[in-house]
């Protein structure tokens, strides 16, 4: 299996372990706050749609060999947003929170279909290229489908730890 092959079937593999948990909780679960800040495990899908959002635009930028067209939500930070995570995750959830589960799901599961769907259209070579899109800064779209995989990681097992804490 080459290293494309390799880090899509890792992220398949994300998808489905968040897919099978999420459909194993209720909707009362899913929205009462629970974490950091106050957030439900709603917010963090939510936070987690939020960066996809950001991915999705690199990578369809490295598809169609252009800068990335970032979400207009992201703008109103200001150019300095990606130094600044905490505003993001801040605004994230102050224009997220009030929306029903159901959207916030459906957002973040067409998202991640979308990251999966624009990282099999690139070849190999041109993802793992740390110098092939200038945008980048040294970093290679392999290095954003990693990233996406790490960050959804990092909150799954927050929250398995959590549901353990609650004896689930």
């Amino acid at each position: 299996m080459n290293m494309k092959n390799h880090i899509l079937a890792a992220l398949r593999e994300q998808f489905n372990i968040w897919e099978e948990l999420l459909a194993s909780l209720s909707e009362e679960k899913i929205t009462a706050p629970q974490f950091d800040f106050n957030w439900s495990i709603k917010d963090v899908i939510a936070h987690l749609w939020a960066w996809q959002q950001i991915s999705i635009a690199r990578m369809d930028g490295g598809l169609q060999d252009r800068e990335p067209e970032f979400p207009k939500w992201i703008e109103n930070i200001g150019e300095d947003w990606e130094e600044d995570a905490d505003r993001v995750n801040a605004l994230t959830f102050e224009t997220n929170h009030e929306k029903p589960w159901s959207e916030i799901h459906q957002n973040w599961k067409e998202g991640f279909l979308r990251f999966l769907e624009l990282g099999d259209k690139i070849s190999e070579r041109e993802l793992l290229d740390g110098d092939r899109y200038p945008w980048l800064k040294g970093y290679s779209l392999a290095f954003i489908l990693v990233a996406s995989y790490d960050h959804h990681q990092e909150h799954f097992e927050k929250l398995l730890g959590w549901l353990r804490e609650q004896g689930r």
